[in-house]
């Protein structure tokens, strides 16, 4: 059994590295602490990331500068980077790989898709057909593609972050909810502050800092922190309280469809790693509040579209912590 202050230093550990990887993406991505902390916290957890925005605020830059900061190996390389760019044209078999005829051997050898990666970039996923999209569900939920009768397992550390854009709404596919559902949060970058638009114009970091960054941690110590994550304890009175707005949603008058059991595991999984994210070994109600808007708001279905599914979602969260009395 450990012992506290072995416990302690592991928590201290994992907060290092993941306030590498926080302060790494902040010097491409200014003035995003907040949306940086969830992203990681989601890495942390094992989860995939959906970024829905308007063009222009650095989602696929973002993409890539996770990939370059983080190594495969002690040589200091990074992990293998993947941008898969959706079009109506698509077909599954581009994204998972095909069973391609050998005529030398006679017989057919699995050529893999671009979804064999370390980090995927899924982008502007709502381009293309439910058909095509449904071709990550197997991959994001099992950490496997099955082609033919054969099943191959992705590396263990396998992270899927897809764009898209909420404005325009000619040639788009929007996500069926299974497909929503199988991503961890949902996280919007919004506009940067003036400030933060200067210090971007003028050192133009994209082009300028991106492609010099050095990784900051190895994907193996990654999985390592994503072990102790698990091991974050969590108040019964907390998971209690994760159930409750999951079930809230699903009679409250202005929902049509609420958040299943899955959601609320989802909840608490990111609560512990958020908890690593700010340095600590347990969570707390304030956890909730904060990741309950980006990783519930998305898989629900409103009767009334003009509802804020994030502020309803922060506001049913605040209701059910209350009535516990946590």
């Amino acid at each position: 059994m450990k012992t506290a202050k072995l416990l302690e230093a592991e928590i201290e550990l994992c907060h290092a590295v993941s306030k590498r990887l926080i302060d790494g993406l902040e010097q491409v991505i200014r003035g995003k602490r907040r949306v940086l902390e969830f992203l990681v916290a989601g890495l942390i957890a094992g989860g995939h990331i959906l970024i829905e925005d308007v063009p222009g605020l650095g989602k696929t830059t973002l993409a890539k500068t996770v990939a370059r900061l983080i190594s495969r190996n002690r040589q200091a390389h990074p992990v293998v980077f993947r941008r898969i760019q959706f079009t109506p044209d698509l077909l599954p078999y581009d994204i998972t790989g095909v069973d391609v005829f050998d005529p030398e051997n006679r017989r057919f050898a699995f050529s893999p898709g671009p979804i064999f990666a370390n980090v995927v970039l899924a982008d502007e996923i709502n381009r293309t057909t439910p058909k095509v999209q449904s071709a990550l569900l197997e991959v994001m939920a099992e950490g496997q593609v099955t082609v033919g009768n054969k099943t191959h397992t992705m590396d263990p550390f396998f992270f899927v972050i897809a764009t898209q854009n909420p404005v325009e709404t000619e040639g788009i596919y929007p996500l069926p909810l299974a497909q929503l559902d199988r991503f961890l949060m949902r996280l919007k970058l919004g506009y940067p502050e003036e400030k933060d638009e200067i210090g971007i114009v003028r050192d133009d970091p994209a082009n300028r800092i991106m492609p010099s960054l050095k990784p900051v941690c190895a994907k193996e110590e990654l999985l390592g922190v994503r072990r102790a994550a698990e091991e974050i304890f969590c108040d019964e009175r907390l998971m209690r309280a994760a159930v409750a707005v999951s079930v809230s949603t699903r009679r409250h008058r202005g929902i049509e469809l609420g958040c299943s059991p899955r959601a609320s595991l989802m909840l608490i999984k990111a609560s512990r790693a958020y908890a690593l994210v700010k340095g600590r070994g347990y969570c707390i109600d304030q956890d909730l509040v904060d990741l309950a808007p980006v990783v519930l708001a998305h898989r629900l279905r409103l009767k009334d579209l003009r509802l804020d599914a994030e502020a309803l979602m922060r506001e049913i969260t605040l209701h059910e912590l209350e009535r516990i009395a946590y």
